[in-house]
């Protein structure tokens, strides 16, 4: 019987409620090291503050996994909320917005969002837990009578997937979030990275041995910036802003800025008018170009959905043939000299933007800069003069073949669709950049979500009620069914700790912990 004042009797006396709460917020462990700390800092509350032995006596774990699970959910559920909070502080701060309308707590979007991450953590963990006992009791000798009558249902439940497979049906409770749009991105995030996950394991297995030495993750580029471009020409709303952006910054050889010494009384049409003009020359297949210096009595020479741009084609040169050409390089009637005099306009630009994006992305990896300085710069130079070349190229290909398509092509084929050539076209530069298969899954993940919404805009498909939810529950499952088959196939260290940690196994590398545990079969063995 423990006597009177011990540990046991003064946690008996804490109200359950209570235990739970201390359950569910702190762990013993963690609970001595904030005790050390409150120590060092202020020798004074040590009469105030239990000790860890009385606060392990009074929380004493029934179900370490299910209270770890509801410890974690927790926690997302409200560093999430105060991340979304404060990052609406900061925007607001910046927009100048002073008031923002009230809505109850249940309809915030912030609110739902945070729910909707706390509970996909707290069910995978639970649903994952749930199947591990359930497949470890399957397979006992005195469930041999139902694995007998329900063959099938005892090879499924008993599968080495199965666990993670079934937890990805936690995937479905994002549907409580209300935005749209980041579901969308994470079905789309969700399921590239699923199937990039499953060609390394085919290659592995050595499935692409043989592949070309062409052969690579750049050839995403090619059908990426064809939907992109064809996308931005046409429907510019389900065009990524940024991508709309870089094309018209950094195309100044071809998107024309308004001369300096053109009277301020003229009408000189925006960057996107350029385009806007571009897509009804394509509409109304290519008309042909009659030069006003030729043909000065002429009232018209542009159709009338033309007439915006009439200030840039009334100065092109008068050799040039195209309504394009006289569009996009109106002071130059070569062709090939326009896309030189693009590359010497757009590189100095390029360079400034791509040099400082790529420095500051090095500030994650400051450790190489003050171990290994010299390296590390040069590594930082050569990405930059490369990244610069590639993508002045891709840009300058881009608005070049639209010219090369006017003169080589008849005004009525492929009208619209050759801005998907003249993008695909723009990708090819991109075999040139190695090892960026973030960036270029990236370009992927953009062109795939405008594809999704021109395609609804135009009415060739409909959108399907939850489908983007379906979509990340089965890119979880297999992207949990490689992870458990092979955890090297997962690429990114912090992919495979992210998902272990969703499991419940601690915020460790599967890849280290399988080595550990290889190396210690083999130090047995030898011993």
């Amino acid at each position: 019987m423990p006597t009177a004042g011990t540990p046991s009797d003064s946690a008996d006396s804490v109200h359950p409620l209570t235990r739970d709460a201390l359950r569910v917020s702190l762990t013993p462990k963690e609970y001595r090291l904030l005790h050390d700390y409150a120590l060092a800092r202020s020798s004074r509350i040590k009469d105030s503050l239990p000790a860890p032995s009385r606060f392990e006596s009074i929380v004493r774990p029934r179900n370490k996994h299910n209270e770890a699970a509801v410890r974690s959910s927790l926690r997302v559920f409200l560093g999430s909320g105060a991340a979304l909070k404060l990052a609406d502080m900061i925007i607001a701060r910046i927009q100048g917005v002073t008031s923002r309308p009230k809505r109850s707590l249940v309809h915030s979007p912030n609110f739902r969002l945070s729910l909707a991450l706390s509970l996909v953590l707290l069910l995978h963990r639970l649903l994952y837990r749930f199947f591990v006992r359930l497949r470890a009791n399957l397979r006992t000798d005195d469930a041999r009578p139902f694995r007998a009558r329900n063959p099938r249902v005892s090879q499924a439940l008993t599968s080495r997937y199965a666990p993670a497979v079934a937890a990805s049906a936690a995937g479905f409770a994002l549907g409580i979030s209300p935005q749209r749009q980041l579901r969308l991105t994470a079905a789309i995030y969700t399921a590239t990275r699923s199937l990039e996950f499953l060609y390394n394991v085919l290659d592995q297995k050595g499935w692409c041995a043989n592949r070309p030495w062409w052969f690579g993750s750049w050839l995403l580029m090619p059908v990426s910036c064809a939907q992109l471009f064809h996308a931005f020409v046409f429907d510019r709303e389900t065009a990524p802003k940024w991508f709309g952006k870089i094309i018209l910054r950094f195309s100044p050889g071809y998107i024309q800025d308004r001369p300096d010494r053109f009277p301020d009384e003229l009408y000189w049409p925006e960057k996107e008018e350029v385009v806007d003009s571009l897509a009804s020359m394509a509409n109304l297949k290519w008309p042909p170009f009659a030069s006003p210096i030729l043909f000065p009595s002429t009232p018209s020479t542009l159709p009338a959905s033309l007439k915006s741009v009439s200030s840039i084609t009334a100065l092109a040169h008068p050799s040039i043939p195209s309504l394009s050409c006289a569009l996009l390089h109106p002071g130059v009637p070569s062709c090939n000299t326009a896309f030189l005099h693009h590359i010497l306009l757009s590189v100095p630009p390029l360079a400034r933007f791509l040099g400082a994006i790529t420095v500051a992305l090095s500030a994650f990896r400051l450790k190489d800069v003050f171990v290994h300085p010299i390296a590390t710069v040069n590594g930082l130079s050569r990405r930059i003069i490369s990244l610069t070349a590639v993508f002045s190229a891709a840009l300058g290909v881009a608005w070049g073949s639209v010219c090369f398509w006017s003169n080589l092509l008849p005004r009525s084929t492929l009208p619209t669709k050759r801005f998907y050539l003249s993008g695909a076209l723009g990708g090819l530069p991109f075999m040139f950049l190695g090892n960026s298969r973030s960036t270029f899954l990236y370009f992927f993940r953009a062109a795939v979500d405008s594809a999704w919404k021109a395609g609804v805009k135009r009415g060739l498909w409909k959108g399907w009620r939850g489908g983007e939810l379906w979509v990340i529950v089965l890119s979880l499952a297999l992207m949990g069914a490689i992870l458990e088959a092979r955890p090297s196939a997962v690429q990114g260290k912090g992919v495979r700790k992210a998902l272990a940690w969703m499991k419940g196994d601690g915020f460790a590398d599967p890849v280290d912990v399988l080595a550990k545990r290889k190396a210690k079969k083999a130090g047995q063995k030898e011993s």
